[in-house]
């Protein structure tokens, strides 16, 4: 499971290393990157993302236009890529000007998948998540 609050530094344009909580969740050297519902990018291990999608490639094709919808949002933007031997790996550029990323990021764990946010993004999201519980 994908828990904690990470802060890893930019090395360079657009990359990054997982922080070691995170690879150590991970059953390969692969992640599946797309775009979150919240301008963010979402990271499944490679096997969770094949679950995670499934029932959306079980829904009829042709009758049922809010599943292609999904599906579309889903996969049409995602991306497997392949960590080194540090965990390190590329961003690609469109989905760090989809999240907002400018230098400081941060690293969420979600449970079966984890975030990665602008920090400044980030901060935001969590003042309007309490702003909301009182």
């Amino acid at each position: 499971m994908f828990l904690g609050t990470y802060r890893p530094n930019l090395i360079g344009k657009g990359r990054i290393a997982l922080p070691k909580k995170i690879r150590e969740e991970l059953k390969g050297n692969k992640v599946v990157l797309t775009v979150g519902f919240e301008r963010c990018i979402y990271g499944f291990e490679e096997r969770a993302w094949e679950e995670i999608i499934r029932p959306e490639l079980a829904r009829p094709l042709f009758s049922d236009s809010e599943g292609r919808n999904l599906r579309r949002k889903m996969c049409a933007e995602a991306i497997v890529v392949q960590l080194g031997a540090q965990g390190r790996f590329v961003i690609p550029e469109e989905m760090i000007k989809y999240a907002g990323i400018k230098d400081d990021l941060t690293i969420v764990g979600a449970g079966d998948h984890f975030e990665i946010w602008d920090s400044k993004e980030w901060s935001n999201y969590l003042e309007e998540i309490e702003s909301l519980q009182k």
